[in-house]
């Protein structure tokens, strides 16, 4: 068996000695790698379609789908697990908390903003990232949007939520 092994090592032709994994752009300098998951077109086609990284949208546009899809989510916990669940106002205090964090990760991303952010690094997934992030101006343009898709997307999950015996009233 060792012999085996030992001489697969030594023929071109076993998979089992081909390279998958290169330095990012052919260039060890950079510091990063090119792999089979982040270089496969999937992958590629994935990342690059969310709000973050998707080519021709205004950094306002980015910043409230974003927004938009926390302030969803974030009611849920709120709601459904937070201390006041079995109460008849746990979808407010849900409400409420979504709304907090939300203010909370606005003043975030703002302090962010003002303390000089890098510039956003080419890589392997992502080979242009966009304008939006290399700038104070675009990151605070981010964190309005966020704050205002934030607020929305908390109160469209609330009443979603509160009105559930109507909707499905109507639905069947």
């Amino acid at each position: 068996m060792a012999q085996a092994v030992d001489a697969s090592k030594n023929s071109p032709s076993d998979p089992r000695n081909r390279e998958v994994v290169f330095p990012a752009f052919r260039d060890p300098q950079v510091g990063n790698l090119e792999t089979p998951i982040n270089s496969s077109p999937l992958v590629k086609w994935f990342i690059g379609n969310l709000p973050a990284y998707r080519p021709g949208i205004t950094t306002f546009r980015r910043g409230l789908e974003i927004g938009m899809a926390h302030g969803y989510w974030i009611f849920g916990p709120f709601a459904k697990l937070g201390p006041l669940r079995n109460t008849v106002n746990a979808n407010l205090a849900g409400l409420l908390g979504a709304l907090g964090l939300i203010v909370i990760l606005t003043g975030a991303l703002s302090l962010y903003a003002n303390s000089n952010p890098p510039q956003p690094v080419k890589s392997v997934t992502i080979p242009s990232p966009p304008e939006a992030f290399q700038s104070n101006e675009g990151w605070n343009g981010f964190a309005s949007a966020f704050l205002i898709g934030g607020i929305g997307g908390a109160v469209t999950a609330y009443f979603l939520t509160t009105n559930l015996g109507l909707i499905q009233g109507l639905f069947g």
